[in-house]
């Protein structure tokens, strides 16, 4: 896995089809992330909450080396790249 200086973390269920393509695109390019499971994990889930203003998933959280997050909602391939540095 490429270290991009950054902590990418998806926020997922296990039968999101859109968490299972968000993490399958990061796995491709190489991108390391934190897989967190807001179904078996409700202290994970209101955090997730609290940070995006969502309940729905996936939600990806990129922060940089300050601690600064992008917070990215659903799957979005563009906005995920550019977040991620690719």
């Amino acid at each position: 896995m490429k270290n991009f200086m950054k902590t990418v973390t998806v926020y997922s269920t296990p039968t999101c089809p859109f968490c299972k393509m968000a993490k399958q695109f990061l796995k491709e390019k190489g991108v390391a992330f934190i897989d967190v499971d807001v179904a078996a994990d409700e202290k994970q889930a209101d955090a997730m909450i609290k940070k995006s203003g969502q309940m729905g998933v996936p939600v990806i959280a990129v922060a940089d080396e300050s601690g600064k997050e992008e917070i990215i909602i659903g799957f979005d391939r563009a906005k995920l790249a550019t977040a991620v540095g690719l």
